[in-house]
């Protein structure tokens, strides 16, 4: 197909933290025109709401009962991914430890996970060039259809490394404890767990550099808008 008429692709992208998913989907959506949305931003973002306004975060029926109420606006420009609550700009007060620490109960409430895949649905539907999606849930629950799924995994090892590379400071072994007791959390809820789809390719990047990660999937998004 020519250039100038690529049909536009959806690409779903799961996996645990620290497996490399934020800098591959930016990168990847970024090389091929692409939109770009973070779903966990969101679910950052609204954890981040209940914490500024008083909601017990151990209490499912409080979440549940306030559920619809933040207005979480996602930017999905791969440069510039933007996010706010009700008008404020929330990009940086979203990755503080309390959010990271209470987000996983949160995203567990089944009417939190269906006010925000509502909302990522709708945004992907609205991309007219094709979109990144990348998340926990996006291959199996959010975007089932999606034109290509992919899971990216990687050691516990490797990605308590990368995390703490990140959190500046972070203990490796404190971050890793921490990456496992959430993948725990997120993978045995009952609530759109973390899970890979049966159709998705599985991507292993514990040995591979950023560059290659993204040049693979961008490889795969290409075979697969090349082949609709």
């Amino acid at each position: 197909m020519e250039n100038g008429a690529a049909q536009p692709v959806i690409v779903a992208i799961d996996g645990p933290s620290g497996t490399g998913k934020s800098s591959t989907s930016k990168a990847v959506a970024a090389q091929l025109g692409l939109s770009y949305l973070d779903t966990g931003a969101q679910y950052r973002a609204i954890t981040w709401w209940m914490v500024t306004n008083g909601i017990d975060t151990d209490d499912p029926t409080a979440i549940a009962a306030v559920a619809g109420k933040a207005d979480i606006v996602s930017g999905t420009d791969p440069a510039n991914p933007t996010i706010t609550v009700d008008g404020t700009d929330v990009a940086a007060a979203i990755r503080t430890q309390e959010v990271t620490s209470k987000v996983s109960a949160v995203s567990a409430v089944p009417d939190v996970r269906a006010r925000i895949t509502e909302l990522q649905r709708s945004i992907a539907a609205g991309a007219e060039k094709g979109i990144v999606v990348e998340g926990r849930d996006i291959g199996t629950t959010v975007l089932p259809d999606a034109d290509l799924k992919i899971f990216l995994t990687a050691s516990a090892e490797a990605r308590a490394a990368r995390r703490s590379g990140e959190l500046k400071g972070a203990d490796v072994n404190a971050t890793r404890e921490a990456l496992i007791k959430r993948d725990a959390a997120d993978s045995s809820r009952k609530t759109s767990p973390l899970a890979k789809a049966d159709d998705a390719v599985e991507v292993d990047t514990t040995e591979l550099t950023l560059a290659q990660v993204i040049e693979c999937v961008v490889t795969l998004v290409e075979e697969k808008r090349d082949a609709k």
